[in-house]
């Protein structure tokens, strides 16, 4: 008698290449491996980049990016699919052309707009095709303070407004939407989640670092696996919440300005 198999979780991340692997591509698929899911990934653009910023950019051809979608999802599927940085229209919309060709139902968009050091890595003209073409397939959109001002006009300085904006993120198509507080001046970092018809925070204590780079990255990427494993949203953001917070902890020593988080925290063992 043949053992029944259980079928693997999978997420594929469609986002840019860190060469320092504290961000992009690097840092989604370190996630997916740390939250017990497969992952696959279609890189949209090359940056040579390190702690102390982005010294290059590469965008990838569009039908090279198309093609890498095709190949892992005509053949191995994913339970969900995660964007990050997709830097011009051009881009975003070819994506968002193609998940919707897939019937994806598990969009997590993380509006990757500006690197930890301060380079942007999203055009102007973008923002407009974001919120017409990827937006309104998502599942989850999980912008911070500064990003979702960009895309909704709402001047996200407390959690009031961030409730506004998450809000406004549905409205525009989103099934629902996180507000990360972590850009907020005062207080605990809290994450704002409104889900279509309820508003739930999630609170936790900051933590003095510089290591913070890949932070919006690797939550984004938590949650598509909390997706891929049949969580809800709500105990997704929960769990990626947790998971972010415990990889800041953990506190890398990397490189010379915004170090990577530590996301291998609950196996590797610190001396």
């Amino acid at each position: 008698m043949t053992a029944c198999m259980k079928t693997t979780p999978k997420c594929l991340t469609i986002a840019g290449s860190d060469s320092g692997a504290g961000a992009g591509i690097q840092a989604d698929l370190k996630t997916f491996a740390a939250n017990g899911v497969y992952g696959t990934s279609a890189i949209t653009a090359v940056t040579a980049q390190n702690t102390t910023g982005v010294q290059d950019v590469l965008e990838m051809p569009i039908d090279l990016i198309e093609n890498q979608i095709d190949s892992v999802l005509s053949d191995i599927g994913a339970d969900a699919v995660k964007t990050g940085m997709l830097s011009s229209s051009e881009i975003i919309g070819s994506v968002a052309e193609k998940l919707t060709h897939y019937q994806i139902k598990n969009v997590i968009v993380d509006p990757v707009m500006v690197a930890k050091g301060g380079d942007k890595l999203l055009q102007d003209e973008a923002i407009s095709v974001l919120k017409d073409t990827l937006i309104p397939i998502a599942l989850v959109v999980t912008p911070n303070g500064p990003e979702a001002t960009a895309i909704t006009g709402v001047d996200v300085v407390d959690i009031e407004s961030a409730k506004i904006a998450a809000v406004r993120l549905v409205e525009m198509g989103s099934k629902s939407a996180v507000v990360k507080g972590g850009h907020l001046d005062e207080g605990p970092a809290t994450d704002v989640l409104y889900d279509g018809s309820s508003f739930h925070l999630f609170s936790t204590r900051r933590v003095e670092t510089a290591n913070t780079h890949g932070t919006g990255c690797t939550f984004a990427s938590a949650v598509a696996a909390g997706i891929a494993k049949e969580m809800s949203i709500r105990d997704s953001v929960s769990q990626a919440k947790a998971y972010v917070t415990g990889s800041i902890r953990g506190d890398l020593k990397i490189g010379n300005g915004h170090g990577p988080l530590n996301h291998f925290h609950e196996y590797w063992i610190s001396e």
